[in-house]
């Protein structure tokens, strides 16, 4: 098999190991941790946190501002896209609340330009719900949907969300009982929600082992997946500590590459 040494090393930081277990949902899989009153009570810690320009065509057209936070109640994962000056001014948000067992608390996208529309995805009867409005003037509507709470939020212009899809899929690609003996022959599918096209898909991730890339002017070795869905496929590369350097949309000519 190609190198997992590095993987293997990041494994051993376990502090982190267990930070990401929490946000996916895959505690289970980890030896317990007893936690104190004190940490229990303790402020949000930051897992991730920065931004990706996103080019097209090698023009960089808009930047992704991005925060994942873990705490005892929960994980957040909060984003902001905005295009470069310039061009067509698009300015978006969206903020992912997930228990603390990694299903879907809830999850809202707004969009402040061109215009105004948002939307909520919420549990309703361990099932999901979307309210949405097309702009202000316009009566609130509502979508169901026959998905379980544990369905990854996959939305539009938000690449931080494929960097936690890609760590849901290493922790249930990998048994922790062995340190981190990953079982990565065969894809794994995700059902995933995109709340600003109101639709579903399965998504298929696999791993390809690990290629050297250019970021920003110098090579790198990183640990690659290929990310397949019915519109389209991705690309995504990884550093050691599975935090997300570039993704790449090769049909449409477009990347985002962590600044």
């Amino acid at each position: 098999m190609l190198s997992w040494i590095g993987l293997r090393k990041w494994a051993t930081k376990r502090a982190f190991v267990v930070l990401l277990a929490h946000i996916v949902g895959v505690s289970c899989l980890l030896p317990a941790v007893t936690v104190s009153a004190s940490e229990k009570e303790s402020p949000a810690k930051v897992v991730d946190s920065g931004s990706f320009g996103v080019f097209m065509n090698g023009k960089r057209v808009a930047t992704e501002t991005f925060s994942i936070q873990q705490s005892s109640t929960g994980s957040s994962v909060t984003s902001k896209f905005k295009t470069e000056p310039g061009g067509e001014t698009a300015e978006q948000s969206s903020d992912l609340q997930l228990t603390s067992n990694g299903e879907l608390k809830s999850y809202e996208w707004k969009e402040s330009s061109p215009g105004h529309s948002q939307a909520t995805v919420l549990p309703s009867q361990d099932f999901l719900t979307e309210r949405f409005r097309k702009g202000p003037e316009d009566k609130p509507q509502e979508q169901p949907f026959l998905l379980p709470v544990s369905t990854s939020v996959l939305d539009d212009y938000f690449f931080v969300q494929r960097e936690v899809l890609a760590w849901k899929y290493f922790f249930t690609s990998c048994k922790h009982d062995k340190g981190l003996e990953c079982q990565l022959k065969q894809p794994a599918q995700f059902g995933t929600l995109n709340a600003h096209s109101r639709a579903s898909a399965l998504v298929s991730v696999q791993y390809s082992g690990r290629e050297k890339v250019p970021i920003r002017g110098a090579e790198k070795e990183l640990i690659r997946l290929d990310m397949k869905t019915d519109t389209g496929d991705w690309v995504l590369w990884l550093d050691e500590q599975l935090k997300l350097q570039r993704i790449l949309d090769p049909a449409n000519k477009t990347e985002a590459v962590r600044d």
